[in-house]
């Protein structure tokens, strides 16, 4: 029994010993990494530790710019409605009306009651840290109302939707008195709510901080978006094709051109489905004349080739999925066979966590659609606005913007035999040779719908001057001769 014992109280020492030993050489792991970060390269084994030793230390994030003191009037919680570009705007506009009133900024909350149902939040999409300290010296942000406003201690938030396209002047004499009785408005409503022109230069640069470095992707959007862009353009220079030709977007305008019947009625119900969609009885070609609805594929092939691309451009169709699928490509495809789409780019692992995500998935195709060479939207909605102001900020690339109303015209007098190929391609070619993201003014207009958007040409935001008419210069233009397209190639620069 003894001897068993001392046997226990040896292997105890042993033990005891051995995690002392090891305690020890841990420490000097650590002093030396301190004195000399190789000192002790020389005893790495196999074993993982050794090898953490040497990995390199991730780089020091930037510092952080000074927080902006003040006494903040309130909180302003925001609702985003629509889709991903449109409520990026939207909180390019909230930030600007918190440092406007000296408010306190939470979160905005984004969309997930539209067409697309998509259940993200701000910080599925965006980086949300990023966000909060890169403008901390302009509004503060905060990531939720503290617990005293909160439904839970029965608070109840004044709950309204600003006037659209409203000014300054409205926010500071209509919005501001508010916070006085209201400490915490929501805004419900985010959409076009403060005007495109006529407000102080400085909001309008703090509207385009906020859009081109404050808003941020994820890090996962951000790789994946990367990836896409680095596989694409391996294969050569590009074409982003925003095809608008999406099943929301023909049950809203209405426009059943080259729809069966089968298939207008069911564009016909979805729009009865949706109460805020308010114009239900629309008569598709009236539309169409109008210049109001979407290019088909099969009028985006002729478009194309008149413009001159030829049958070896390689094209990136940025859309969700078209209405009527693969056999509404087919005219598109046939033309041009180069087509590509990220669902034929990627594995299925790598977009497994982005599927049934539209904004996350639009956030990739805006990312591959900035990165282009030429940009070409078929319908002038908000994500083709902001990719075409945002190709503007990054030096004026090429977007060409479509006269949807004068395409139509030629094309039916291409179709019914008026126009011969080479009046129509001349023509098509004439109507856009100052409608290709080159220096512009953005169009004042009585009504404010009918402005240019800001956020299509954010001008003041890459100007040094307050009028920015240095950008306007003869330096800074893009003509399109009136001759035959080349053989080969873009027949613009890309």
């Amino acid at each position: 029994m003894i001897q068993r014992t001392r046997r226990l109280q040896v292997w105890f020492i042993r033990v005891c010993s051995g995690i002392l030993v090891w305690a020890c050489l841990l420490q000097l792991v650590s002093v030396g990494e301190l004195w000399h970060p190789r000192l002790l390269t020389g005893l790495a084994g196999s074993t993982r530790m050794w090898v953490r030793v040497e990995d390199p230390l991730p780089p020091s994030p930037p510092p952080l710019v000074p927080a902006r003191e003040y006494t903040s009037n309130g909180f302003l919680k925001v609702s985003c409605n629509g889709g991903l570009n449109q409520m990026r705007a939207a909180i390019c506009d909230m930030v600007t009306i918190a440092r406007l009133l000296n408010l306190t900024l939470v979160v905005p909350e984004l969309d997930k009651t539209s067409f697309w149902a998509d259940h993200s939040n701000f910080e599925d999409i965006f980086d949300v840290r990023h966000f909060i300290d890169s403008l901390r010296d302009e509004v503060r942000i905060i990531k939720r109302l503290p617990k005293r406003f909160s439904q839970r201690y029965q608070y109840q938030p004044l709950v309204m939707s600003p006037v659209s396209w409203s000014n300054e002047r409205y926010y500071l004499q209509q919005i501001l008195p508010l916070f006085s009785k209201h400490k915490v408005i929501h805004f419900n409503k985010t959409d076009a709510r403060l005007a495109n022109n006529g407000i102080p230069i400085e909001l309008q640069r703090l509207r385009c901080r906020v859009n081109f470095q404050a808003l941020k992707f994820t890090h996962e959007i951000e790789a994946l978006g990367n990836k896409l862009v680095r596989i694409i353009q391996e294969k050569g220079p590009y074409l982003a094709l925003h095809l608008r030709y999406e099943m929301d977007m023909l049950a809203f305008s209405g426009c059943t051109r080259g729809c069966t019947e089968e298939e207008a009625e069911e564009l016909k119900r979805l729009r009865y489905a949706f109460p805020w969609w308010r114009e239900k009885e629309i008569v598709s070609e009236e539309r169409r004349s109008q210049g109001l609805c979407p290019l088909t594929p099969e009028e985006t092939a002729l478009i194309l080739q008149a413009l001159g691309f030829v049958n070896t451009t390689q094209i990136y169709i940025a859309s969700g999925e078209i209405f009527g699928s693969e056999r509404r490509l087919a005219a598109l495809r046939a033309t041009f066979p180069r087509i590509v789409k990220k669902e034929m780019l990627l594995g299925p692992e790598d977009i497994r966590l982005f599927r049934n995500h539209s904004s996350q998935m639009a956030a990739l195709d805006f990312m591959v659609s900035v990165a282009s060479n030429t940009f070409i939207p078929t319908y002038d909605g908000n994500m083709a606005r902001v990719v075409e102001g945002h190709r503007r900020y990054l030096g004026f690339k090429k977007t060409i913007h479509l006269d949807r109303k004068r395409l139509v015209e030629l094309l039916d007098l291409h179709q019914n035999g008026t126009l011969s190929w080479n009046e129509f391609s001349v023509a098509v070619r004439l109507v856009h040779e100052r409608k290709m993201g080159q220096p512009a003014q953005r169009r004042i207009a009585d009504k404010p719908k009918e402005e240019d958007y800001f956020y299509a040409n954010p001008r003041e935001c890459f100007c040094k001057s307050t009028s920015c008419d240095d950008l306007l210069g003869p330096g800074n233009t893009t003509t399109v001769e009136p001759d035959m397209p080349p053989k080969t190639g873009f027949y613009v620069d890309v």
